[in-house]
């Protein structure tokens, strides 16, 4: 993130045009945030932080409770230790600086740091996307493929994947980004966003942005819409196979093992399909804004609570995780105590 950082700068001073007239090389842009009412904004902080400290503590217990635990090295756990990951930067894109904003009133953002949060917003939300799809798959293949799970979904396999997946997530992001430094922008640069948002940044610029759209909408197609193909088409073969099996015992089962990671996906892309929906009923930008708090904040909070609450083992090892680290506490409380 360093490099992306120092290197975004050098890109904007080399390929940030700067002309005369009413087109200017901006180097920064103001984002106007929620409201400007002082007493709404001690709330909103104050909302904002617990959502955020709740977003990151819930996730990283996801993440140490399965890396402790040996009976959830398994596949299906592997890729939600790895959804949590992205989770954690998803939310890191926004909030903080968000917070930022709120507290120190500080609402400019240079134009290398808000193509940085660009950048992985796009970064992250991808690879939510496609670490949903392969976990669509691994529960297809367990369901419908019982007798060549462990075949199919093995280590290496899992390793390659979950590898990839960030790899073309981290490369499929840099068009969408470079394509921004290409552009000139007017010298009205006010953001009606909390954050830098692609869409409200490229109404702002003064050149044609039609290659900026064309990228965006293959990008978009490609780390999205397929996607979101695979996991229907991987649901549609499981409710299939479900609706096959004889006893109702095991038609719940089926269910059950795929039930937390369904309602994940029906929230990630409800709310994210909630947000361009509005926005095409709505020019609001006030819509928008409100709609993208559900979409980057709200759902991160709220996945390691389906999975946790939903799930057995995943409730079991987070109380083994607990467990285990409240003799610490209480040794190093004690240790104190003595001295």
């Amino acid at each position: 993130m360093n490099f992306v950082l120092f290197f975004f700068p050098l890109l904007c001073k080399a390929t940030s045009p700067m002309e005369k007239g009413n087109q200017t090389g901006v180097g920064e842009f103001l984002l106007l945030g929620f409201t400007e009412d002082s007493d709404l904004q001690v709330t909103l902080f104050g909302i904002l932080l617990s959502m955020y400290l709740v977003t990151m503590l819930a996730n990283l217990l996801i993440i140490l409770a399965i890396v402790s635990d040996a009976h959830l090295h398994t596949p299906m756990y592997f890729f939600l230790c790895n959804l949590s990951l992205a989770d954690m930067g998803f939310t890191s894109t926004t909030v903080p600086r968000a917070l930022v904003s709120v507290y120190m009133r500080r609402k400019l953002i240079s134009l290398a740091g808000c193509v940085t949060q660009i950048y992985f917003f796009i970064v992250f939300g991808c690879l939510d996307n496609l670490l949903l799809t392969v976990m669509a798959y691994d529960r297809f293949v367990a369901i419908c493929r019982p007798l060549h799970y462990t075949v199919i979904m093995n280590p290496c396999l899992c390793g390659t994947l979950a590898l990839g997946w960030w790899l073309v997530s981290v490369m499929g992001s840099l068009p969408e980004t470079l394509a921004v430094l290409r552009l000139s922008f007017c010298t009205t640069v006010e953001i009606p966003h909390f954050f830098c948002d692609l869409p409200e940044v490229l109404k702002l610029s003064c050149s044609d942005t039609l290659i900026n759209h064309v990228v965006t909408h293959s990008v978009t197609v490609a780390l999205a819409v397929i996607p979101l193909v695979g996991i229907l088409s991987s649901y549609a073969r499981i409710f299939s196979s479900i609706l096959r099996l004889a006893s109702s015992g095991g038609k719940y089962q089926a269910f059950s093992s795929c039930g937390s990671h369904l309602l994940v996906v029906s929230l990630f892309y409800g709310t994210g399909l909630g947000i361009y929906l509005s926005s095409a009923a709505t020019p609001s930008s006030r819509v928008s804004l409100v709609a993208s708090v559900m979409y980057t904040v709200l759902t991160p909070m709220l996945n390691p609570f389906i999975y946790s609450l939903r799930n057995r083992d995943m409730k079991g090892a987070l109380g083994r995780f607990l467990n285990k680290m409240m003799p610490l506490g209480k040794g190093a409380m004690e240790g104190t105590s003595r001295c």
